[in-house]
Parts: structure tokens; sequence; C-alpha cells
């Protein structure tokens, strides 16, 4: 195939996929190439130290990075960068607080519809007015899930989201993505809980040291 065609097929491709990635790719990342539909989860196992969190950093544009990336067939370098941070959002396991109280991290506009989420995570109504200092691991990994799902990304980049919770809290944050997954949100989830990713995912890529992508079990 000639430079031409393969550029049309690429571009048809991007058009269809809700994120089109190609190629890329930063220091401690092998060049990697993946596709996203709405509505769908997608797993990235693989050791610690791979380099899946710095695949969803890089995807997220954290981090110097190079590659073509689009959503909804628009390339990457179309979007302000806060906005494209907005539409595609990384989630970190340790989630970053800067404010005193949970609420300050929200939008005046999304208060509201956020408190009415706390009970679907297992969290009581006041949560939305604690201290940031208060909150154990478990509770900063929910309520930093909501600061994003209030956002409306199209994708949302998780790391590890479930890691500190007990079983009955990772059921209803599952239940909770579920649910935003049949209203469209893409998902694309890291984490070493292969229990989860059978329930979660239909399609999986594995990550081997180095930052290779292949493809990984259904």
């Amino acid at each position: 195939m000639g430079d031409v065609a393969r550029t049309r097929v690429e571009a048809a491709e991007a058009g269809t996929a809700l994120l089109w990635v190609r190629g890329l790719t930063r220091a401690g990342l092998e060049p990697a190439d993946l596709e996203l539909a709405s509505g769908e989860l997608l797993l990235i196992s693989g050791p610690s130290g791979a380099g899946k969190s710095l695949l969803l950093r890089a995807l997220a544009d954290l981090d110097p990075n190079s590659g073509e990336i689009f959503l909804k067939g628009e390339p990457r370098n179309r979007f302000p960068a806060p906005q494209w941070r907005r539409l595609v959002t990384y989630l970190s396991a340790t989630p970053g607080w800067w404010a005193p109280t949970v609420q300050e991290h929200f939008r005046p506009e999304d208060k509201d519809i956020a408190a009415g989420m706390l009970a679907r995570l297992g969290l009581p109504p006041q949560a939305m007015e604690w201290d940031v200092d208060r909150l154990s691991t478990g509770e900063s990994q929910r309520l930093a899930l909501l600061r994003a799902l209030v956002q409306c990304p199209a994708v949302l980049l998780l790391d590890e989201p479930t890691g500190a919770l007990d079983a009955k809290s990772t059921a209803q944050v599952e239940d909770f993505l579920r649910e935003r997954l049949a209203n469209g949100l893409a998902v694309i989830l890291v984490s070493h809980d292969r229990a989860q990713g059978r329930r979660l995912a239909k399609r999986s890529l594995v990550m081997a040291k180095g930052g290779k992508l292949s493809e990984g079990p259904p």
C-alpha cells in the first residue's frame, strides 16, 4: 500500500473510532497503537513498572509525547490542552487534591449533580463537605472518580481505581462504571485484578516490561 493510500485508510479508521491512537510514545514507552469505541472498556494489564501509567498520562497529554491521536475524528492538536484533558481524563491511583475541602474541587454547577451520586459510590451525603485531610485512600479514590465523571469526559483513563477498596465498594464502583459505559462513556482501565478485568472488559491489551503492547486474552 502506498503512503497516500495508507493515509486515507488511517483517516477513515480515525473517523470511525471514538479514540484512535497510532505510534504514541514517550520516554520509557514503546510506540503504542490502539482504538477505543464509545461505550467500550479496554483493560490494560502487565507487570508493575512496565509503563501502563506512562501510557495513560501520554494519552491525556500530561507528559511530553509524540504520535497521532484522534478523538471523534479530530486530531488532538486541534483541542486546547485544558479541553483535551477534560475530554480525555486521567485519574491516578493516588488522586491529587489541591484545596482544603472536597466541595472546592467541584464547579458550582456540578455540586448538586455530584451530591446526588454519592450514595451510588457508598458515600454519605456529607462527604462533599469533608476536609480532604480526613479522607481515607478509598474515599479519596471514589470522590476523585466522581470529580472526573461530573465533567462528562468522552474517555476516562483509570489507573487502579479500586486498588484500596473492599469488595462491596469495588462492586459499587463497577456498577457505576457499567451505567456510564451504557451511556457512551469509553474507559481504559489499568488493573492488576484479573477478575475485575473479566467482569468489565471484552477486550484487553498486555504491556510487557519496556512498554510494548500486545493483544491480551478476551
